[in-house]
Formats: structure tokens, sequence, C-alpha cells
């Protein structure tokens, strides 16, 4: 993908096209333009995951960055995010926005895709504006634990005669046991999640759980469900634990682990205790989720 850095003409079309034509370049504050490629760089790496963690959200961080700085391909990108709801929530004005100042660029696929919004009034994204957007909450850092080393003896033990015949490995089954119950089978959260892998009434209806307070059950439910996620996400843990967290629905509208800390702390304290961010998984229990790749 080529990379072509806004000229000044450009960057007063930019301006114009914001409604805000009459703004001295003054008035905006911009870092120099040769600092966006390297912007651009990170958020593919970490939209697409790599060599480190996906993070769709901080992904679209960066690209509104290098947007800013007039980085065209940046502008496509996160207008494509946009349009798709990938990372952030759905926008078709920050979409036309951004596929417009891209198409200005010389961004073929942008005009095209800017096709699909006629009649939407662009809409500049707040994070092109010249103030800063508010910086995320800070993730809890947590030390990884060996949790079994530290379980109750008869949950450890159940958890070790079980996930293997779900395909689990026991570590992780731990990892979501301590992050959701603390241990606890007769835990119920206020959204009435119960026992110690608290499921909810239609998780333990699905994986058909009779009493979801007793711990042999609650456990074969959540390994079954876990199973289920697995083969769903393709082995990816931080995709799994955020689905068990916030369901899989939320993780696919938002392509990936959902913006909210208390969903991303969860996975971060999931992956630390797990240690790994891959787990082989059984392809014949559910077709993946398409959602993730378009």
């Amino acid at each position: 993908m080529n990379m072509t850095l806004l000229t000044l003409p450009r960057c007063l079309t930019l301006l114009a096209f914001a409604g805000v034509a009459t703004a001295s370049l003054a008035q905006i504050s911009v870092s120099p333009v040769a600092a966006s490629p390297s912007l651009f760089e990170q958020a593919q790496a970490y939209e697409n995951g790599e060599g480190i963690q996906r993070d769709s959200l901080l992904a679209a961080n960066l690209y509104c960055k290098a947007a800013r700085l007039g980085n065209r391909d940046a502008q496509y990108n996160l207008g494509w995010m946009y349009a798709n709801g990938r990372g952030v929530a759905r926008h078709d004005g920050h979409a036309a926005f951004l596929f417009k100042a891209s198409a200005e660029q010389g961004v073929d696929t942008a005009q095209r895709l800017l096709s699909r919004f006629d009649g939407v009034p662009p809409e500049m994204p707040d994070c092109m504006s010249a103030r800063e957007p508010p910086a995320a909450p800070p993730l809890v850092t947590w030390t990884p634990v060996n949790y079994a080393l530290s379980a109750p003896r008869p949950i450890l033990t159940l958890v070790n005669k079980l996930a293997p015949r779900f395909q689990v490995e026991p570590q992780l089954v731990l990892s979501i046991i301590a992050a959701e119950s603390n241990f606890n089978a007769q835990a119920v959260s206020a959204k009435n999640a119960q026992g110690l892998m608290q499921l909810i009434p239609e998780t333990s209806e699905r994986f058909n759980v009779k009493n979801a307070f007793d711990p042999a059950q609650n456990i074969r439910g959540g390994l079954s469900y876990l199973r289920w996620l697995l083969a769903y996400f393709e082995g990816d843990v931080a995709l799994v634990a955020a689905a068990y967290n916030s369901g899989e629905r939320t993780v696919e509208r938002y392509k990936g682990v959902p913006p909210y800390p208390e969903t991303r702390n969860y996975v971060k304290r999931v992956l630390n205790a797990f240690g790994a961010h891959t787990h082989a998984f059984d392809g014949n229990v559910v077709q993946p989720s398409l959602a993730l790749k378009k």
C-alpha cells in the first residue's frame, strides 16, 4: 500500500471539508508529518496482530492520529473501521469524512466506497480535532499465577479430570474460574451468573446444566462453552476470554476485544495466568466466526 504524505493544499481541503475552512493553520496543533508513517505502521500491527496482541481500539486511535497528520492510507483504514464497526462503533458520517479525505489524495478504493455513503453528511471524528481525546483508563497490572498450586484441591481435581475430555487445557479453565468466581462454587453475580464458571441461565440451558451450583455440572457447562468459543474464534485466547466475559456477539460487533475497561482487564488477567495467546481447537465443533473475516 502506497503512503503519500499530505501536502499543504490538501490539508486546507481537508479543513474545508470538516467545516472549519476559516481556521488558520496556527489554530491546530499538528505534529511533523514525517511521524505519520510510523503511526500508520503501528496501527496496522495492532489491527492485524502482527507480532503483538491484536488491539483494534488502539489501532483506531493510532490510525486517527496518522489520519490527522494527513496519511491517506490511515484515513482509508480508519474509514473502513467506522464503516464496518471494527474496533469502533459504526458511524457512517465518520466513514464518509475519512473516505472523502483519502479519495481526495488519490486512493481509488476510497472513492468507490464513498459512493456507498451518498446522502450521508460527513462528520469529522473527534480524535481528528486539535484537542486530544481523553486517555483510556489504565489497565490493571496482574501478576501471573499458577492456579494449579493455589486452587482448592477438590476443584483442581475436577478440572484436571474433566478438561481433557473437552480438549481444553486445565490452566485456561482455572484462569477463567479464578477471574469469574475466585473458586466460589456458590457465587452469584448481579446478572445472575452462577457458580464456579459464572454460567448465566441461558448458558446453563444451552449446555444442559441442571444445577449451576454443582461444581461438576458447572465445570462441564463452562468447558462446553470454552470448547465452543475456542472453535468459534479459532484458538485466539484473547477473543475467547473477551467473549466469555461480554458475549461472542459483542466481540464480533467490535471485531476484537471490546473497549470496555472491565473486559480488557479480564482478558489481560486470563492471558497472564494462562501464559499463551493461542490454544488448540477442534474445527468440527462449530464453523468459525465469519464476522471477524469481513
